[in-house]
């Protein structure tokens, strides 16, 4: 893991592609800004973590016994 100090207003860059800003930091909260191509998903880790259980239900209810 990459551990890197930025203030507001700078950013990061990935791949040529994924810019990640740091917008506003209050208290321990920090927002980021992030600016990818339309293809690539974003998404907070909680979020996907949630969905991978339910799209395994959802593949094996689509399972058929032949």
């Amino acid at each position: 893991m990459l551990v890197l100090t930025r203030k507001v207003g700078s950013s990061i860059v990935i791949d040529g592609q994924i810019k990640i800003q740091v917008v506003q930091i209050k208290g321990r909260q920090v927002r980021l800004g992030i600016e990818a191509p339309k293809e690539t998903k974003v998404h907070r880790e909680e979020v996907q973590k949630r969905s991978i259980p339910e799209k395994r239900e959802l593949q094996s209810s689509d399972c058929v016994s032949l």
